[in-house]
Order: structure tokens, then sequence, then C-alpha cells
């Protein structure tokens, strides 16, 4: 099977990807939730005209000229509103949100008064609608408050719930399982014999995954024996997204492959012209979409940024965007060959705000401490010509 270019690759994987569907969370539950749909306003914020500072509601013909004295004959506050007509040369004691009685077009506030018993003096003039918040003012009945296909963050909850939605319609996240194969592998607090290595690959793509907005089932360790991988991968059967790290290539060992096509899976490609993450696989079986990683571990999270983040995003109605920015080279690159090449860097900020980027000098698709310590992945499209410091290069900022 030949390789194929990294951009058919991601369209393969996106073609005829439909959002999940929706369902009915209570508020509190929805921080970092996709919202299935837009929210309106059912009722007007404030409800009614409101005091915006503490003090007397007054008609503001009676204090055009002052100073003025006015009768007072009640009170207003929050969750307990005065119940009368305010008439000419009378006043109300009012607080901040508190309803303003009706009649009354103006508030004056108390350090412009005294208080002689029921006699108000007022000092200051006041115009209509002073220290008043209108009906309607933050948002009106029938309003557009928050788009769908949106990442509801704190603010966003606020809103929904001064607009009285105690539930929203959000996505249903995404299900992923993982699942890592191998014998040399163990277990993090394992005891890891001379020929083995502890796995990391499924806890990083659990986080990432996690991070995303899907819920994740772990499988952990499949060891290197076909009929066991083929256990668990219809263990996972449900999920919306199968996602293998290791065994995908063409070794003795590799059991992965022939698994997935035993139990249903239809390879659509194997092989991606990129480096690293070149034995990437990908196949469908009825609903769920199989994600085959490399098993190294920078390589496995390289192809999960390219491919398992758009695919997740896709499934939760978010829009596809294009996520390279450019930046400026600060040491010089070599050409590159036929893949395209993703190469571990470090960003800076030159002096006039630009961005930097310098490649690290190893770039073995093992090192977890490098990719940690990089902060975004060069972009060198095949057959790249030498570039020299000062180009600009395009880059692929690492926020996971």
């Amino acid at each position: 099977m030949a390789l194929i270019p990294v951009d058919e690759a991601r369209d393969r994987i996106l073609k005829n990807v439909k959002p999940l569907p929706a369902e009915d969370v209570k508020l509190e539950h929805t921080l970092g939730r996709v919202l299935a749909k837009p929210l309106k306003a059912i009722r007007n914020q404030p409800p009614f005209d409101a005091s915006a500072m503490d003090g007397y509601a007054v008609i503001a013909a009676d204090v055009a000229e002052t100073p003025a004295t006015l009768g007072l004959v009640g009170l207003s506050a929050a969750g307990h509103a005065f119940s009368g007509r305010l008439r000419r040369g009378q006043c109300v004691r009012i607080f901040t949100g508190a309803p303003v009685p009706k009649g009354a077009d103006a508030v004056v506030i108390q350090e412009n008064t005294e208080a002689d018993g029921k006699a108000i003096r007022v000092l200051q003039p006041a115009k209509p609608e002073q220290n008043i918040r209108s009906a309607g003012l933050d948002f009106r009945k029938g309003d557009a408050l928050l788009p769908a296909a949106l990442t509801l963050g704190a603010r966003d909850i606020g809103l929904a719930a001064a607009a009285n939605a105690a539930m929203l319609a959000v996505r249903r996240r995404p299900v992923v399982a993982l699942m890592a194969t191998g014998d040399e592998l163990v277990l993090p607090g394992g005891a890891p014999r001379a020929d083995q290595i502890v796995s990391s690959n499924s806890h990083a793509l659990a986080a990432m995954a996690q991070h995303l907005g899907a819920t994740v089932v772990n499988f952990g360790i499949v060891p290197d024996n076909l009929k066991a991988t083929e256990r668990a991968i219809g263990r996972a059967a449900k999920a919306d997204i199968l996602v293998t790290t290791g065994g995908a290539s063409v070794g003795d060992h590799d059991y992965v492959q022939e698994a997935l096509r035993n139990s249903g899976v239809a390879i659509d490609f194997w092989k991606i012209a990129m480096r690293p993450g070149k034995p990437f696989m990908y196949g469908r079986r009825k609903g769920q979409h199989v994600l085959g990683l490399p098993g190294n571990p920078v390589s496995a999270l390289v192809c999960a940024r390219l491919f398992l983040k758009p695919l997740i995003d896709a499934l939760l109605g978010l829009p596809a965007g294009d996520d390279l920015v450019e930046a400026r080279l600060g040491a010089s690159m070599k050409e590159n060959d036929s893949r395209q090449d993703y190469v571990r860097a470090k960003l800076s900020e030159a002096a006039d705000g630009s961005r930097i980027v310098i490649p690290f000098a190893k770039q073995d698709s093992s090192m977890q401490r490098t990719f940690r310590e990089a902060q975004a992945l060069i972009v060198r499209p095949p057959f790249a010509q030498v570039a020299g410091q000062g180009d600009v290069v395009k880059i692929l900022r690492l926020d996971f």
C-alpha cells in the first residue's frame, strides 16, 4: 500500500462524519461541554427597571432644581418591591437591584441627600433614567445568547443561568476506547524486566482525549497474542473511536491489523507520508472509527494531534479550522525528503513581537522529554528546500 499524504488521510477520516446526538444536561454539569443548539432568551434581563445605586427613587421633575424636600412613603429592596405608585412630591427609599416604583423615573444616590425622619432633602438635581437599569438592558426575550458549537466556559454558564436555563442541550461526549499492545510493556508503578519498558502512550492519549471532550475507556496493555487482541477489540465494540498503539507493523509479533480485520474492521489505509508517524492506520467498523497509532510515544501523540483531535471535534460538532500559524526560523533547516515532517521546536518572541521557532537538534520519536519541552511542531512539506535563519515557516502549536 502506497504512502498517502497527510491532508488526504485527514480528509478520508473525516468523510461523512456527523456530530453525535444532543443530550439535555443540568447546567452545573456543562462546563467544557459543546452546545448543540443555540440558546435564546425566554425573558428580559433585568425583568424590570432596577436601581443601579442605593438612594431614593424620585420623579425627576421634582428635583430638577435643588435643594428640594420630598416625603418618604416607602421602601423598595431586592426581592421586596414597593407596591404603590409614586406621586409628585414623594420618594421611596431604594437599594441596588430593587425594582423602581411605578411613577418614578430617576434614582438619587444617598450621598446627595439628607434625611430628617420622613422628610428627604435632595441636594443634587437628577435627570430622567439616572441610576436606573432599564428592563431588558442586558438582554431581551428572543435575543440569541449563545451559539451552537460553543465549548461552554464559566461566563457562558453564568449567562445561561441568568437566562433561567436549568438544562442545556449539549453534544454527547464521544467514547474513546484505548488499548496498548506489546509484551515489552508494563504499567506505571510496575516492575519491568530488563527487556521491558514502562507504557506511557495510553495515559497520555487518555489525558489528551479527555482534554478534547471525550469519555475514555482504557483497556490497558494487551499481550502480543492474536486471540487476546481480538478479545480486546471485541470489548471496545460500543466505543465511537477505538485507538490502538503499537503492533500495527508487519513484524512476526504484530497482530493488530490481522485482529482488526478478523473483528470486522475495514482498513481504509495504512502508512502515511509523514515523520514521525508513518505506520498510522485507519479503518471503520460499522459506525466506529479505528485509529491504529504507532508504538513510539512521540509518533503516537503527533498522530493523535493530527487525526484524533479533528475527529473528536467533528463528532462534537465543532467547526474545522486551520491550526497552522507562521513563525520565523531561529536556525537553519536542511532540505526535506518525500515525507511531511513535524519537527519539535521551541517558541520565543522577537523584539517586534513576531514568533521565533527553533528546532531541537535531536528528533528521535522515542524522546518524550524533548516532546514535553517543545511548544510547537514545524511543518516541513515534502521536498521542502533548505530554509535559512529568518525564513517564514508554518508551525502547529502544542496545546495539550
